[in-house]
């Protein structure tokens, strides 16, 4: 969602709930008149605070498109794991709680480990490994492996979706969803080693293709020509084995029946949170253990990140589903987050808050593009 939709139904929702919450007593004593008053000022307030801030807006702003609809995120880091943004020199310390998208790049170090998830599909990374997202959009994901080894667990493969992981001297696309092995030697004699456990993809380089199935392991050597040599896959090592454990987390997850797989850390509330369901609101989620005063879009902080824009990046080990899908309400004097329907493809939203309030009272969290944000 652009900023400037952000800006025009925040500013109409604000508006309008304050001016009911003004004029409400004003209305039980003074009775027609009030009405009549309260019923201009709901159409008339709310439009000239709209136009106000659509006219503060550059027309830059205006133009935008909208950004893509998903991010990636580094959920799971297990040691060091260092990370690079698009277009930067620096290399730094990974957040997991950052969304990631094209032009990104991360290093696992030498005996540590990473998970990276798009949506519903999980990327694991061993030790001394790099990758760098290439393009990431809502129908294609292109992931180079410079070297080391990755683990692709592809849930769900929709037609017209590309899934394609580049090495130095091929591509291999995932044509089916099940789980892939990718490992690429770092020295001068390149090897890419592609196990299937389920699944299929096809291979290209040196101007040939192959189809490799699943339950089969191919070899590939060279460069401009490529030596190609196939055998059944080995058993899981120690690292597959890791996989299939972060497997069963996400599978074991009770929020993945309140929640889309598709939405990114819902394999986190179950541990920081519970379930209830509310008359009014449906089911919600109320994050567990925090401090006396919380409030959600408090702790943490503002980064730029193209093309959204200002992005909120929360201190909460379940920080990221919260603060990116659904909404937050106050019911019964607490806050919670409440997911919405369950979605294929929910969409993701940078900073996008909101944030009715049960009970007789408003509450609200915003945060969006130009640095603004607050809590209230």
């Amino acid at each position: 969602m652009s900023d400037i939709r952000i800006i025009v139904w925040f500013t109409w929702f604000l508006a309008s709930n304050w001016i009911h919450s003004l004029v409400v007593p004003c209305n039980e004593r003074s009775g027609k008149r009030v009405k009549t008053m309260k019923k201009a000022l709901l159409f008339i307030l709310p439009l000239t605070l709209v136009a106000a801030a659509l006219l503060a807006l550059p027309a830059a702003t205006l133009a935008d498109d909208d950004p893509p609809g998903r991010v990636a995120r580094l959920n799971y880091i297990q040691g060091s794991v260092s990370f690079q943004a698009s277009g930067e020199q620096d290399w730094v310390e990974a957040n997991s709680n950052r969304p990631l998208t094209t032009g990104d790049n991360l290093w696992v170090d030498k005996n540590s480990r990473g998970e990276l998830h798009i949506g519903s599909t999980a990327i694991r990374m061993a030790g001394e490994t790099g990758i760098s997202i290439l393009n990431l959009d809502d129908r294609t994901v292109q992931i180079q492996l410079a070297q080391g080894i990755i683990e692709v667990h592809l849930r769900r493969l929709d037609s017209g979706e590309a899934f394609e992981v580049d090495t130095p001297n091929l591509a291999f696309t995932l044509t089916r969803a099940g789980e892939f092995r990718i490992k690429t030697d770092p020295d001068g004699n390149v090897t890419i080693i592609i196990i299937i456990r389920e699944g299929e993809g096809e291979v290209t380089g040196g101007g040939e293709s192959w189809e490799i199935r699943a339950g089969e392991r191919a070899v590939f050597r060279g460069t401009d020509e490529l030596d190609y040599q196939s055998g059944p896959a080995p058993g899981m090592d120690d690292f597959e084995d890791w996989g299939q454990e972060r497997d069963q987390r996400e599978n074991g997850a009770r929020s993945a029946r309140y929640v889309s797989r598709d939405v990114d850390g819902y394999y986190d509330l179950d541990e920081y949170g519970d379930w209830d369901n509310d008359a009014e609101f449906g089911t919600v989620w109320y994050p567990r253990g925090v401090v006396v005063g919380w409030v959600p879009y408090h702790y943490g902080h503002w980064v730029w990140i193209s093309p959204w824009g200002w992005t909120w990046i929360g201190e909460e080990p379940w920080g990221f589903a919260p603060y990116h899908y659904g909404r937050w309400c106050i019911v019964r004097g607490r806050w919670g987050w409440v997911p919405g329907p369950v979605v294929v493809r929910p969409v993701y939203a940078p900073h996008l808050v909101a944030f009715v309030g049960g009970g007789g009272g408003l509450g609200v969290a915003v945060g969006f593009g130009g640095g603004f944000a607050g809590v209230a």
